[in-house]
């Protein structure tokens, strides 16, 4: 288990703090990207695309209140449990488009950026857009990063074997166990853990922008339960937003797991060029056109992690470019299918909880340690509250390739 990605050295202990010993400036894959960023400047592909965005965004929040009037249109009977999927994907696709305007993909202001991610996350599905944007560029700029990288410690399933078993607690020592089998149940979960950790955060800060967000949330939930109340009976409610809110995680959950679950996990302090960073640590989901709309272009995650602010239509077009400086700077290329990438995920946390299986158990009276980072909340350091802080196993990046 103790394995490492490419470039990166792994120590006896599991740590892997450099890249070939080298600093983050003298990584042969850096100028090489200087100049790949040069080329795709020069070639317009980085750009935006408001042609693509202007029908883009018309069709989604079209085919959101399309939903909206199939449910009016069902009424006050089971079958309107039926629109709930319909409506929990188009949750997702909204999402999409948020995640575009964080990374500043649609405009070249910031400001309408943020109006537009304000509007659709906020108003449209009641996450909060100012938790989020912090969150996922963290998240960008440590991939994978132990303590660094929010996304590392959501949930309640610790990442690793190597993670503080004694102060994990029963019931997280339990999961830790179990993890593999609960993966895609606990995924039905994603969305609510969004909402709360992005209200706590307003309530925490308490600002003009807070207070501007909180309330598009308020004003979310309000028309929400208007519209569902208003059709519905009591229990068909409760059961069409239990339906509508499952679907909603699953979706965004199977969306964003396959790009660095089960991929190399890197060392807090590790020294390595931007490029390996992003590279070794994402995984692209191969498909034609459909899969690219199905997963919001994330299928494309090395592109995108190299090129945060480059619009999804481009993603595809800069694709053999990137595969050629990635095998030639030796720093790989995963790409697998759409179900490949869920078998290494559940094999890998197979694994991992196979370890935790045969591990000592706690200490009595240990704490019980959450994961649930992502809070968007940063010590001085830098680092995430609920970050784990230990050292993870370091998986292979799978340097071999697959035609897209």
């Amino acid at each position: 288990m103790k394995r490492t990605a490419p470039g990166l050295l792994t120590l006896a202990s599991g740590r892997a703090p450099a890249a070939d010993g080298l600093p983050a400036a003298a990584d042969p894959s850096t100028a090489s990207f200087r100049a790949l960023a040069r080329q795709l400047r020069a070639m317009g592909l980085l750009d935006r695309r408001p042609g693509y965005y202007t029908v883009k965004i018309t069709l989604t929040i079209f085919a959101f209140f399309a939903g909206w009037t199939l449910f009016v249109m069902a009424g006050n009977s089971w079958a309107a449990l039926a629109v709930a999927p319909v409506v929990g994907m188009m949750f997702t696709q909204l999402g999409f488009i948020g995640h575009d305007a964080g990374h500043n993909q649609i405009f070249r202001a910031r400001r309408r950026n943020r109006l537009l991610g304000l509007v659709v996350a906020n108003a449209l599905i009641g996450l909060s857009f100012g938790w989020w944007v912090p969150k996922h560029s963290a998240h960008h700029a440590h991939p994978n990063e132990m303590g660094r990288d929010p996304d590392i410690g959501e949930g309640v399933i610790p990442a690793s074997p190597d993670g503080p078993e004694n102060g994990r607690g029963p019931f997280g020592s339990w999961l830790a166990r179990w993890q593999a089998p609960l993966f895609f149940p606990l995924m039905l979960l994603r969305s609510g853990g969004m909402h709360v950790l992005g209200i706590g955060r307003l309530v925490r800060r308490r600002d003009r922008a807070s207070a501007v967000e909180g309330c598009l949330i308020m004003l979310h939930v309000a028309l929400y339960l208007t519209v569902v109340l208003w059709v519905l009976s009591p229990l068909k409610a409760l059961a069409f937003a239990a339906v509508q809110q499952a679907v909603f995680s699953l979706y965004l959950g199977v969306s964003f797991a396959p790009n660095h679950k089960g991929m190399p996990v890197i060392e807090s302090g590790t020294v390595a060029g931007f490029a390996r960073r992003q590279v070794v640590t994402a995984r692209n989901i191969s498909g034609g056109r459909i899969t690219t709309f199905m997963l919001g272009g994330l299928n494309y995650q090395i592109e995108h992690h190299l090129f945060e602010s480059m619009p999804r239509p481009n993603l595809r077009r800069v694709q053999g470019l990137v595969r050629d400086f990635c095998l030639a700077t030796d720093l790989g290329y995963r790409e697998e299918s759409f179900a490949g990438s869920f078998r290494q995920i559940i094999q890998h946390l197979s694994d991992v909880g196979a370890a935790s299986r045969v591990q000592a158990p706690p200490e009595p009276g240990g704490a019980a340690r959450s994961s649930a980072a992502g809070s968007g909340d940063r010590r001085a350091d830098g680092r995430y509250l609920g970050a784990q802080q230990t050292a993870s196993t370091l998986l292979p990046s799978g340097s071999r390739t697959k035609a897209p």
